[in-house]
């Protein structure tokens, strides 16, 4: 019995070490990498690693193993002097069509140029995505810092332990991410004068030959990759060695952030999602920890809004309440903001946030001004929250009581809107569909680009238990928060957009992908468990109010 507990011991460690993050430490480039070309241009002085370039060939190496989350780094001092024409790559990559990637390229210039920091993503060998840097240090005079870190939220590029770029997971929205192939790491110095140095315009200048780049202090702290079985094994949190999925790590820190916006600020040359020319004005528009202020604009209660710690507050008291608006209108794609709602006795109030086209009013209600929508065919898509009495539950008005405390704390609330449906999501669980019916005479909403509002109001005469409860101002003020605002959504520009957004042939709409048309058998019975559980009202079963002819749509499919 004793023996067998030791070999049960001994199998139980082994089946544990086969998943440990692996770290190299001073790694030995002969020990640990394979020549892939140039062996003759390949070599170690010092511990330090020597690509060298030269008319004849290039030079590149691999790692032997593949890893698949975690963090590789090296620190990497590029060609000096005339680098013009020449690429010294450092990137991670699978095998095959369908490959993923991670890259830094760095692109050489002529003496007295600054090298471009070129990165990019493959997933599913699906790339376009560069982002391009200046350096803000002489990359040549030195050694820096070159990190990725890969978990299954984000990738994250650094430079000198500085962020510069992230890549988030929306695979759940249908946009591919690497996660379910293992990657190798390699180094390389090759020669790209058709492209590399000012679009190809200024070429190698071999008199300058041999071109040599060095690496050393190659680090990897990742999970070994050892076929499909770590697809599961490199993603669970529950492995205290997969240090990576710590949700530390889903979210880069405040002082990261501030630091990455200044290098992106002061030295991003170039970045595809904003080349509308190249996609053809239809990019997918993500916003990542949304500065409120820069990207939307006050519609009411001007000295109602605020931001703390990134966080938006509206107010609203006896005077006034307030709103905001985004710059910009979108058709199809999602949008999504984390919400804390009014807590304590919030009767009378109501906390709105929704899509709505951009035709707008002023008028006057109570004691102060409203935009509102102007125009009879507008189209909207709402969330409104519809205040209690302290210890009475929120109403999720398309109508369901939540089942959770949506007060002491920030909840997603997420509208995803396609040709095919529009969904309402809170904290990813879909709570209602509306379906296009367009095709059998029912209006959809697919003609019209919509901005996004959130705003906090009184409605005393109807919000709370039908009007019965009134606004408490000896409460106020009231506030409300958001954060986190997010819109991955086709740009509104005008009624080009109608056919534009809708094209499934244009890569970056992912919303049109079949995928999207039809919510999975896990979310529909997720959903029917929030309906049958929490549903107070559905206009589709109230014969009273229409007379008991109930709309069109109600007769179809729902989900």
């Amino acid at each position: 019995m004793a023996g067998l507990r030791v070999q049960t011991l001994i199998f139980v460690l082994v089946a544990a070490l086969a998943i440990l993050d692996r770290t190299a430490v001073e790694a030995n480039f002969d020990k640990n990498f394979i020549v892939t070309w140039g062996k003759n241009h390949i070599g170690t002085t010092n511990g330090n690693l020597r690509l060298v370039l030269d008319k004849s060939a290039g030079s590149a190496i691999r790692s032997k193993v593949a890893h698949l989350f975690g963090t590789v780094e090296m620190l990497i001092k590029l060609v000096p002097g005339n680098s013009a024409g020449t690429v010294a790559a450092y990137y991670m990559s699978s095998t095959g069509t369908a490959h993923d990637e991670i890259d830094f390229e760095f692109l050489g210039n002529s003496t007295g140029e600054p090298y471009t920091i070129h990165t990019n993503i493959f997933a599913k060998g699906k790339g376009d995505r560069e982002q391009q840097f200046k350096p803000w240090f002489n990359p040549t005079n030195g050694f820096h810092n070159y990190t990725i870190h890969w978990n299954p939220s984000e990738v994250v590029w650094f430079v000198d332990g500085t962020p510069i770029r992230v890549f988030r997971n929306y695979e759940n929205e249908g946009i591919a991410y690497p996660n379910k192939q293992g990657m190798k790491v390699f180094a390389s110095l090759w020669s790209a004068d058709d492209w590399a140095t000012q679009g190809g315009r200024v070429k190698t200048n071999w008199t300058q030959a041999p071109f040599v780049a060095e690496g050393r202090r190659y680090k990897a702290r990742t999970c070994l990759w050892q076929g499909p079985v770590s697809i599961k094994q490199c993603a669970d949190p529950t492995i205290r060695s997969n240090w990576w999925t710590s949700p530390s790590f889903s979210q880069l820190t405040r002082t990261q952030l501030d630091r990455m916006q200044k290098i992106r600020s002061g030295f991003m040359i170039y970045d595809y999602c904003k080349d509308t020319n190249r996609f053809k004005a239809i990019l997918d528009r993500t916003f990542v920890e949304a500065n409120f202020d820069k990207n939307f604009i006050v519609t009411w209660g001007k000295h109602h809004i605020g931001t703390t710690n990134g966080n938006l507050r509206l107010v609203l008291d006896k005077s006034a309440g307030s709103a905001i608006r985004s710059k910009v209108a979108h058709l199809f794609g999602t949008v999504e903001m984390l919400i804390k709602l009014v807590p304590g006795n919030s009767a009378g109030t109501v906390a709105a946030y929704y899509l709505v086209n951009i035709f707008l009013m002023r008028v006057m209600m109570n004691t102060f001004l409203l935009d509102v929508v102007h125009g009879t065919a507008h189209d909207e898509i709402d969330f409104e929250f519809l205040g209690n009495s302290t210890g009475e539950p929120y109403t999720i008005h398309t109508n369901i009581f939540p089942w959770f405390n949506p007060t002491n704390g920030f909840h997603n609330y997420t509208i995803h809107w396609n040709p095919s449906e529009v969904v309402w999501f809170v904290d990813g669980t879909p709570i209602r569909v509306f379906r296009n019916y367009e095709k059998e005479g029912i209006a959809y909403p697919n003609k019209q680009g919509m901005k996004v509002f959130a705003s906090l109001w009184s409605a005393d005469d109807w919000a709370t238990q039908g009007g019965r409860v009134k606004t408490n101002w000896t409460q106020a003020p009231f506030v409300a928060e958001g954060r986190k605002y997010k819109a991955r959504a086709c740009l509104w520009q005008g009624p080009v957009s109608i056919k534009q957004c809708a094209d499934p042939t244009i890569k970056s709409n992912w919303w049109t992908s079949p995928s999207f048309s039809q919510l999975t058998r896990t979310q529909l019975d997720r959903m029917q468990k929030i309906r049958s559980g929490f549903m107070i009202y559905d206009y589709c079963k109230d014969t009273n109010r229409f007379k008991g002819v109930i709309p069109p749509e109600c007769s179809k499919r729902q989900f």
